[in-house]
């Protein structure tokens, strides 16, 4: 395949990624009508780990469940988990396309700890964007148009944690074994989910229970498919392709669940992923030149 080949392959395995994560999201906000919102987090992360340890243990052997960075590896899945937690609560109280839009906020968030954690530097070009993805985000809360809903704000937080999330990501590429990196994703959050969730636990009925088996299967297959993206072509090039999850967002919050789509979240999400494209062409301009 040429590098052509494989970077469209990579695009359209990101873009199937980023829909099915907004599937998954929309399987999660119907679920947690039924269930308690923590035993929604389960069902995804139990049965995500379920498969992701009998894929690897296939593929790999055991060596996924050694790490060279065991902190590390817990803190990431943390960060994860509570980026799922407050993105799943927000779920419960506003529509899927309004908290998805506020958590693409992530790309911001991850060029200002850039510049306040590990001190690089940023251009006039970058600053820009990261002003006009705080209006945008702005636009999405509705500050001045209107009440600003609280669990908007939880899925802010959501974009924080997920940006830690990939930071820290970013800084185990190269320095941890992929597989082992995967297993981690979901492992730790699994094993404290399965420790919390038994207070609220309520058991559920089959059809409810088949949805909380099928949220992590779907979680899988968008994890698979966006790691087989990724193999196809640098994560740095295809990531704002995962702006295809916003688009599925909206069109699922509007067919499924019969959210209005406000002007405001439309212009502020068109924003906000302008500032995030602006930002991911900066940073990979000489590449994509080349």
């Amino acid at each position: 395949m040429t590098s052509n080949q494989s970077l469209l392959a990579g695009i359209g395995l990101t873009v199937v990624a980023g829909a099915t994560f907004a599937g998954m999201d929309a399987l999660g906000k119907h679920l947690t009508t039924l269930v308690p919102v923590l035993q929604v987090i389960w069902g995804r992360y139990f049965v995500q780990t379920v498969l992701m340890t009998g894929y690897l243990a296939t593929t790999t052997g055991t060596g996924f469940l050694r790490t060279a960075h065991p902190v590390l590896q817990i803190l990431r899945g943390i960060m994860l988990l509570a980026s799922t937690g407050l993105m799943y609560t927000a779920l419960t109280h506003v529509p899927l396309a309004d908290a998805t839009a506020v958590l693409f906020f992530t790309p911001i968030v991850v060029t200002l700890l850039s510049v306040l954690v590990l001190r690089e530097t940023i251009g006039l070009h970058r600053i820009g964007a990261i002003v006009a993805g705080f209006a945008g985000m702005l636009l999405i809360l509705r500050p001045g148009f209107g009440a600003i809903h609280p669990a908007l704000g939880l899925a802010l937080a959501a974009s924080v944690t997920n940006a830690i999330y990939l930071m820290l990501t970013r800084h185990l590429a190269g320095r941890e074994d992929a597989a082992s990196t995967q297993f981690n994703t979901t492992a730790a959050g699994a094993l404290i989910l399965t420790l919390l969730v038994v207070p609220v636990w309520q058991t559920p009925a089959p059809s409810t229970l088949a949805l909380m088996l099928a949220i992590g299967v779907v979680g899988t297959i968008g994890h698979f498919t966006l790691v087989r993206a990724f193999a196809s072509a640098p994560a740095s090039l295809l990531s704002p392709f995962l702006y295809s999850q916003v688009l599925t967002a909206a069109v699922l919050s509007l067919a499924v669940f019969g959210d209005p789509l406000r002007g405001t979240t439309i212009l502020g999400t068109l924003v906000l992923v302008a500032s995030g494209v602006t930002i991911w062409w900066r940073e990979n301009r000489r590449r994509l030149a080349a």
